[in-house]
């Protein structure tokens, strides 16, 4: 091999590498454009865009019409809802054996005083009489007129014992069951409600409110199996003067029918606020995707790019809860309205891609 052939073979190998490394210096924006597309066909260059103040929302992406249909991603319109704020708690149905044994005691102590006034006007008559005969010359001995005053006193102290016991078993049913069935109870004919009890029409309930919570007779009061669907409503009979174990706050007795409740039954209970129904939506659960421990939608906005439509991530409100067999969600009055357009099937996939997107722009830095 000659000199010549020899830098022949120099130049080619040269004009090679050179080729080489000019084919990776043009390809190397086209390799990293498609390195950064992902399989839901977002390029991620393209996602995000200017978060602009009057769209209230911490970041803002921008997709097709195409990328949106070959993601999956679907929107829902939110509906207009009315909420009645509420409390809930827990409920049981109680027996009222003891307090119809009470009633039963305090009825026949009632009856013994009346047979005991009876007999005592009796004997005050014959009292009367008596004496009448002995001041009149002595016709009946002073011993019968001292015995018939002794019976009369012996009815006396009968009729004292009877107001006792009566007034001690009322004591003991406002102790127990508070002063409205105490009243019911101590009725000599009993009144509609009471009535109502003792026919199985309707059944009484103890519920356990908090502390802050003052219910009055215009709140409605619905019970329901405990994770399960309501069963009655309940009005308010009177405060309970004897706490539930188990929960801490305080007692109330309702009236509910009795249909499908049975005694000793445990049921959820939801006391409806005083406060007027607001008006707000509810966003659905398949909506919100965590971030930062906080819960974010995406609304669907319109764009100002021809064939694009653009994806605000928002902040929502979870204080409120609502479960309901139509819908369920959170319920928020303020930041959203009826006709604002949700993600509801592929929230997660926008956040994943502006948080990929957010992190290769801290490793380019």
């Amino acid at each position: 091999m000659n000199r010549k052939t020899t830098v022949i073979i120099a130049l080619q190998a040269f004009l090679i590498i050179l080729l080489f490394w000019f084919l990776v210096f043009v390809g190397k924006d086209e390799f990293e454009t498609a390195s950064r597309t992902d399989e839901a066909g977002f390029n991620s260059q393209t996602l995000l865009a200017a978060n602009k103040a009057e769209d209230k929302g911490a970041a803002t992406l921008v997709l097709s019409t195409a990328s949106q249909q070959q993601s999956g991603i679907k929107t829902s319109p939110l509906v207009s809802t009315a909420y009645q704020a509420s409390t809930a708690s827990f409920a049981s149905v109680e027996s009222i054996d003891s307090l119809l044994e009470l009633r039963t005691r305090y009825l026949a102590a009632i009856a013994d005083g009346h047979v005991i006034r009876s007999s005592m006007a009796s004997r005050q008559q014959n009292v009367k009489r008596l004496e009448w005969l002995n001041q009149d010359d002595k016709n009946v001995s002073d011993s019968a007129v001292q015995e018939a005053q002794a019976l009369l006193h012996a009815e006396q102290a009968k009729l004292t014992a009877s107001n006792t016991l009566a007034q001690s078993i009322h004591d003991s049913m406002q102790q127990q069951w508070g002063a409205t069935l105490a009243l019911w109870a101590t009725q000599t004919e009993p009144n509609s409600p009471l009535q109502a009890l003792t026919q199985y029409q309707s059944v009484l309930l103890k519920v356990t409110l908090p502390f802050a919570v003052s219910p009055d007779k215009k709140t409605v009061l619905h019970v329901a199996q405990i994770g399960g669907q309501a069963i009655a409503q309940a009005s308010l009979v009177s405060d309970a003067p004897q706490a539930d174990s188990t929960l801490q706050g305080k007692t109330y007795f309702y009236l509910a029918p009795a249909k499908n409740l049975r005694t000793n039954m445990r049921l959820s209970a939801r006391l409806d606020s005083q406060n007027k129904a607001s008006t707000g939506v509810i966003v659905p659960h398949e909506a919100v995707v965590w971030f930062a421990n906080q819960a974010w939608v995406y609304q669907k906005l319109r764009s100002d790019q021809p064939g694009t439509d653009k994806f605000v991530r928002r902040l929502i409100s979870t204080e409120v809860e609502i479960e309901s067999p139509s819908m369920s969600g959170w319920y928020n009055t303020s930041g959203l309205a009826a006709g604002d357009e949700l993600v509801s099937r592929g929230a997660q996939l926008l956040l994943s891609e502006e948080l990929k997107y957010q992190i290769t722009n801290e490793n380019d830095d």
